[in-house]
């Protein structure tokens, strides 16, 4: 027998999860972010017998380890490589009509940070790469050293609210070719102008913004989501846990338009949009970690849930 493979992320607000989705068992859940597998085996131990579960996931070596910590509990816990923007054919292709649950935890997991090689991480030397998918073709290499300066500076302002992107494009285009991590958060470093300390490193937003470009995260959060509210059964929860203000103003515009009874644009005098609601959301105020858990594990205190019961 091969060694147990030892997963090395924490999993966030692990009570709130369970308690958000009423985790029951004969119930069916979606963990669209299965990562390694840290919320899925939480959902497994909760009840007994234990629920079923589909765990989705770009990250092969992630799955991996998911696999080998949930190879216990045997069909109640499948797995499938894949995007969540897919949710819908995915879930048709293993036989889910309807579930009774849909989770999505949306940041980066701690395999996929302390891993050198992928290049998520300022802090650890790595060659850019930043793909969820290590088979697809566009790395974060190819954003920094292949884009103009416009699109640089787009790239900057839009998926990393970056409040001087002109500087950092033009210091990125003059230091170019940038081949490694420790390279570009140099680059950026000596570019971002002095201000009064901070507790995060001036290539955050950078690397957040060269992330989220390279998955095309937001535009998959978008389709993942619609397909997750399609994917429940009437009474089913959608819990979402985001990290950044884009993702967390983008989950909570979206619930918010689910869940209204007209979407009519503002002074229009009668509604003629037709829109029926499909979500009720559980609380209008978004839930976060617990001062403990964020001592325990710091990763947590940018964790911001949002949960939605499909009607």
């Amino acid at each position: 027998m091969g060694a147990v493979i030892q997963a090395r992320h924490v999993p966030v607000m692990v009570d709130e999860v369970l308690e958000a989705l009423r985790v029951n068992p004969g119930s069916v859940y979606i963990d669209c972010t299965v990562g390694e597998g840290g919320h899925a085996l939480a959902v497994l131990e909760a009840v007994s017998p234990a629920p079923g579960i589909l765990g989705v996931d770009l990250d092969e070596e992630s799955l991996n380890i998911a696999r080998e910590r949930l190879n216990g509990y045997g069909q109640r816990a499948r797995f499938v490589k894949g995007n969540f923007a897919d949710l819908g054919a995915i879930c048709a292709q293993h036989g889910i009509p309807a579930a009774d649950g849909a989770l999505f935890d949306l940041g980066v997991s701690s395999l996929q940070l302390e891993t050198a090689g992928r290049g998520f991480s300022f802090s650890r030397e790595g060659r850019l790469d930043m793909r969820f998918d290590t088979s697809q073709e566009l790395t974060a290499y190819d954003l920094v050293n292949k884009g103009g300066e416009s699109e640089l500076v787009d790239l900057l302002r839009e998926f990393g609210e970056e409040p001087r992107p002109g500087r950092l494009a033009r210091a990125v285009l003059r230091a170019r070719p940038i081949e490694t991590t420790l390279e570009l958060a140099e680059v950026i470093a000596r570019a971002s102008a002095p201000s009064r300390r901070t507790r995060t490193h001036p290539a955050t937003r950078t690397f957040q913004a060269l992330r989220i470009s390279v998955n095309r995260e937001l535009d998959n959060v978008r389709l993942g989501l619609e397909q997750a509210v399609h994917a429940l059964r009437s009474g089913g929860r959608l819990v979402v846990i985001s990290y950044h203000s884009l993702e967390d103003r983008l989950v909570k515009n979206f619930l918010r338009r689910e869940a209204a009874v007209c979407i009519c644009p503002a002074g229009t005098p009668e509604c003629i949009c037709g829109h029926r609601p499909t979500l009720r959301v559980i609380s209008k105020r978004v839930k976060r970690p617990s001062p403990s858990e964020v001592r325990e594990n710091p990763r947590s205190r940018s964790a911001r849930m949002r949960i939605a019961e499909r009607l």
